[in-house]
C-alpha cells in the first residue's frame, strides 16, 4: 500500500477524540502530542519510541531501526510485540512501579 492510501484509509479511534471538545485552551494537535508524550514514558522502558506521523498516524521505532506504522493506540501494543518478538504489558506491576519512581525523581 502507498503511503497517500494509508493515510487516508483509516478511520478515527476513540483515543484521538479530543479530551475537552468545546475547549479552546488546547489545540487537537496539542492534545496528540501530549498523548505521544505519555505513550513514550511507557514505551521507552521497552526500547521503542513514539512519534506523530503527519498528524494522522503513529510511527514506532526501535533503537535497532525496527519501525511501524499504526492507525491508533489500539494497535500500538501488537506493534510493539512484533517488533521487539516479545510481549509487551503496559499495565505489568513491576514496570508501573518503575515508571512511578522514575517520575518520582523529575
Amino acid at each position: 500500500m502507498c503511503g497517500l492510501c494509508g493515510a487516508l484509509g483509516s478511520e478515527g479511534d476513540w483515543t484521538d477524540r479530543a479530551a475537552m471538545p468545546f475547549s479552546s485552551a488546547r489545540t487537537r494537535r496539542a492534545e496528540r502530542l501530549e498523548r505521544v508524550r505519555i505513550a513514550n514514558l511507557v514505551l521507552g522502558q521497552f526500547g521503542l519510541e513514539l512519534t506523530d506521523w503527519q498528524g494522522a498516524k503513529y510511527q514506532l521505532a526501535s533503537r535497532t531501526g525496527r519501525a511501524e506504522i499504526v492507525d491508533n493506540f489500539a494497535q500500538l501494543w501488537q506493534a510493539a510485540e512484533r517488533i521487539l518478538r516479545q510481549a509487551c504489558d503496559p499495565l505489568d506491576p513491576a514496570l508501573i512501579a518503575r515508571i512511578e519512581r522514575l517520575a518520582a525523581t523529575d
